[in-house]
């Protein structure tokens, strides 16, 4: 069907949402805007589905949450009696129509008479994940679009390990969801009726109290938090969002008792009217929190976006001043820090690991060298981080101590099986409080890190090519550097390529190829003779390429003077 099609299907539907009515008919004459609504459905991958709210089959709404819901269920009906009555978890956030999507989806369960566990309020997507492994439930659902801007909503489906759907799964959900081609016709069962029968239960404190009294066990020296960190100041804004209940608890718990919440960005409100966007790595993120630090000389400001998945952070400079830290920055900090603890309390692991992704930084690959520790890479998207930790506790081949992507999402201890800003909230704290008793500050100890390790500089160029042929320009920018490999960037030779579509690995002193071990997925990483490393990958939820850039030098100038110069090179090569 033609877009124009689809649109006349939504325009004829006599119930519709009367919300989504009169959006159509506000935009009737906007031929631009509802192409790109109705041209295509949704893209469902193995990171769900993100996209902006309104009416038509490519946007965020009841429909398409019932659904994307439906081909849960169907995948669900094929599954075993035992596997199906466990049931599902449902949170979600602080965005408009959250509350609402995450009803919808259980009302869709409940006329296939599987159980759903619905948090009462908004709760963050660590503590989604717990619950699924709490509750030991089949699967779970936030309903989130992370860090973007007000204008857009998410689903993700979970599976019964705490991470994200495997592929595998997710591939037949996917073939589930694509069968509901009626999404007018999708049956949503009276929610009332639900919650007499106990189909929907309503879940909330009990599993606060649990989640929290795990995040309790993240911190590793007590005596350090109860004579620093108790008078430390620490600044936290949740902006805006599910990280500020929680958030605060979990800070008192630990034994932070001076941290000061930014009160404009700790009032939940979809809008985000504070900020254009509520992503953490952002500076503008930071303005109110800087503000704030300033007025109470704090040490550590913190920040977690809207579901409290990714947390960044800005640490005071000597002059008084703050500066961001990158999220591969704080990963090295967190990681020095766990292992240098451990040791220090002899109760480091012989087996230890820490997991990355491909494309974040080597610095921590050094850190943890430098204390035999074995580092492995996963590809991008914490659920194969959850699969290594699933793999380490069926096999105990290794002790897993930290995960991390450089997209400012970090795991500590695996009782959750997803990035978990609540539980990196607690411990970059307690990092704060041990460079203060040593008379210094993060800044400090990440300038020493690199003294020690390496000037490790990253930077990621995200480009975005919207509307109907933004798949296609992606497509062929991928295409490009796939059939027109460059030999160089920046006058720097390429030594190694390696494409994970084709799952190979072509040095070019050799002329050889051999195999990868890691999934497929559409990604190319460049190797270069400097060290520097140059991957590329479409996004997984939205419709951008992006260009990740890691370097490592004796100096910052050094450091900073490559990105710009690799910059410029992807950026010729792909004009």
């Amino acid at each position: 069907m033609s877009w124009k099609d689809n649109y006349e299907v939504w325009r004829d539907y006599q119930n519709l949402d009367a919300d989504l009515r009169n959006e159509l008919d506000a935009n009737v004459h906007d031929d631009a805007m509802l192409e790109d609504a109705f041209y295509q459905p949704m893209s469902f991958g193995t990171a769900g589905m993100r996209g902006i709210l309104g009416a038509g089959i490519n946007r965020m709404n009841i429909y398409t949450v019932r659904q994307a819901t439906e081909g849960l269920a169907k995948f669900m009906d094929t599954l075993s009696a035992d596997e199906r009555k466990r049931g599902v978890a449902i949170s979600f956030d602080s965005r408009h129509n959250s509350e609402l999507f995450a009803h919808e989806a259980a009302r869709v369960l409940g006329t296939h008479g599987i159980q759903a566990y619905v948090f009462e309020g908004l709760r963050p997507t660590p503590e989604l994940s717990f619950t699924v492994r709490h509750l030991k439930t089949y699967a779970g659902i936030m309903i989130t679009a992370s860090h973007n801007p007000k204008e857009y909503n998410g689903y993700k489906i979970y599976g019964e390990d705490g991470g994200q759907m495997p592929p595998k799964e997710s591939d037949l959900i996917t073939g589930y969801i694509r069968e509901v081609t009626d999404l007018f016709g999708v049956k949503v069962a009276d929610e009332n009726e639900l919650m007499s029968a106990g189909t929907i239960k309503v879940i909330g404190e009990e599993i606060d109290r649990a989640y929290l009294q795990a995040v309790k066990t993240v911190t590793i020296n007590q005596e350090l938090i109860d004579t620093v960190g108790k008078d430390m100041k620490v600044v936290f804004t949740p902006l805006h969002g599910t990280g500020q209940m929680i958030g605060e608890r979990a800070l008192k718990n630990a034994g932070f008792n001076n941290y000061v919440i930014v009160p404009e960005q700790a009032v939940i409100d979809g809008d985000f009217p504070t900020i254009k966007s509520p992503n953490p790595e952002s500076p503008a993120a930071f303005d109110l929190a800087i503000k704030l630090g300033k007025e109470v000389d704090a040490d550590l400001l913190m920040a977690v976006d809207p579901d409290a998945d990714r947390l960044g952070a800005a640490v005071r400079l000597p002059n008084g001043e703050y500066q961001l830290l990158t999220g591969n920055q704080i990963a090295g900090v967190l990681l020095h820090y766990i292992l240098k603890a451990n040791q220090a309390a002899q109760t480091l692991p012989t087996n230890a690991a820490a997991v990355k992704s491909i494309v974040s930084s080597e610095f921590a690959t050094a850190i943890a060298q430098s204390f035999n520790v074995e580092m492995i890479n996963v590809l991008t998207g914490f659920k194969y981080i959850a699969e290594q930790i699933e793999h380490f506790e069926a096999t105990n081949e290794h002790s897993f101590m930290f995960g991390f992507e450089e997209s400012y999402g970090y795991l500590i201890k695996p009782f959750s099986h997803d990035k978990d800003a609540i539980q990196a909230l607690t411990l970059l704290a307690e990092v704060a409080a041990y460079y203060k008793s040593q008379g210094q500050t993060i800044y400090d100890g990440v300038e020493s890190l690199f003294a020690e390790y390496g000037y490790f500089r990253e930077k990621t160029i995200s480009e975005t090519f919207a509307g109907v042929d933004g798949a296609d320009q992606i497509n062929a920018i991928m295409t490009k550097f796939r059939e027109q490999a460059p030999a160089e960037f920046a006058g720097v030779s390429v030594v190694k390529i390696e494409d994970f579509s084709k799952q190979t690995s072509f040095t070019v002193a050799t002329q050889t190829t051999t195999p990868l071990t890691l999934p497929t997925a559409n990604v190319l990483k460049y190797h270069l003779a400097d060290g520097t490393w140059i991957a590329v990958r479409p996004s997984g939820t939205e419709p951008k390429i992006k260009f990740y850039i890691g370097t490592v030098s004796a100096s910052e100038a050094q450091s900073l003077q490559q990105l710009a110069d690799f910059e410029q090179a992807i950026s010729a090569f792909i004009a």
